[in-house]
């Protein structure tokens, strides 16, 4: 959200896959006014060799931790530098730039954990070639939960109108029966409300949770995972005080007269809530990693390694990514 502020603060921006469209997103950021100051976690040659490519003119600038925060200064842009593996080609994966990728989200972590960036926002990535290239990777959610060193997080998706969190993120979809367990969802349902209220600035959150099985079990007639864990869980969780409706089906949870009521929605998996969420709003949505200790967003889409270098990439997930991230950095001031 570009809006004035008497305290500008660093928001860490990692553009993700060099290959990739993230570095053309970044770059198109650079002539706005945002109001904290932009760190770039990534390579300044490849950033200026792309910046070249598109035809911006865009100054970069090296990142000074000493120096005092500012107001993002258009047409600039401030880089922490990260030394690339390889040569970048737009459009081109090379797995040998994998670890190049890590280094940058390790750097944005370890300045948001030590108080020097007040928010980190993510662009893309490609799992695959870091996978490649000798590290194992399930994407930026389980990454950032490992470098932060807590328990648990929720990878939640937003839009205007509707919020997505999972149960279960990026797992085979096999497994995912026995991964809902009553410790998990104490787990993730604790980390979505109190966020929803600390951090969204919800006083009483509600929150409606999709059943697992379709028209959520049907009585057992279809699975008794409604029965044996979910219900239970929710049951004990609103004698903590919490608002929890459900489970309900997830075919017919998704309508006006539920969202109008919702704070956010429960999915049990990836693939039962996303594909809504992003229908709504792809390109207009956000994906918020909750239970870290510092503030994560990130777009909501891909490398689109085809766009990359065409000055055709559209910039409105990052956009809204940078802007929520703004807006949450605000409301914590």
């Amino acid at each position: 959200m570009k809006m004035t502020t008497v305290n500008p603060q660093r928001i860490a921006i990692t553009p993700g896959e060099p290959s990739g469209i993230g570095p053309d997103l970044v770059l198109a950021l650079a002539h706005d006014k945002w109001a904290h100051e932009l760190v770039i976690c990534g390579n300044k040659e490849m950033l200026a060799q792309r910046a070249k490519l598109l035809g911006l003119d865009v100054t970069l600038v090296d990142y000074n931790p000493d120096a005092a925060p500012k107001a993002h200064t258009p047409g600039t842009l401030v880089v922490c530098n990260e030394p690339l593996d390889a040569e970048v080609i737009a459009g081109q994966l090379n797995e040998a730039n994998g670890k190049y990728v890590l280094n940058t989200l390790s750097r944005a972590a370890e300045g948001n954990m030590q108080g020097e960036f007040a928010a980190v926002v993510t662009g893309p990535v490609h799992k695959g070639v870091i996978n490649r290239s000798g590290v194992s990777f399930s994407g930026h959610t389980e990454f950032f939960q490992h470098q932060a060193n807590v328990q648990q997080v929720v990878m939640m998706l937003a839009t205007e109108g509707l919020r997505v969190a999972l149960v279960t993120t990026h797992i085979p979809l096999a497994y995912v029966s026995k991964a809902i367990t009553e410790e998990r969802l104490f787990q993730v349902i604790h980390i979505l409300h109190d966020d929803l209220k600390s951090k969204f600035g919800i006083a009483e959150p509600k929150i409606y949770v999709c059943g697992l099985n379709p028209h959520a079990g049907e009585d057992g007639c279809l699975g008794r995972e409604e029965i044996e864990v979910i219900e239970p869980a929710l049951e004990k969780l609103r004698e903590q005080g919490m608002n929890l409706v459900g489970p309900l089906p997830a075919d017919t949870l998704f309508q006006d007269k539920y969202l109008k009521e919702a704070d956010a929605v429960l999915a049990m998996y990836h693939d039962q809530g996303l594909p809504v969420l992003k229908f709504k709003g792809f390109g207009k949505s956000v994906n918020i990693t909750l239970g870290l200790p510092f503030i994560r967003t990130s777009v909501d889409h891909g490398t689109a390694l085809d766009l990359a270098g065409t000055g055709t990439a559209d910039t409105g997930s990052l956009r809204t990514a940078l802007s929520h991230a703004l807006e949450l950095v605000d409301k914590k001031a």
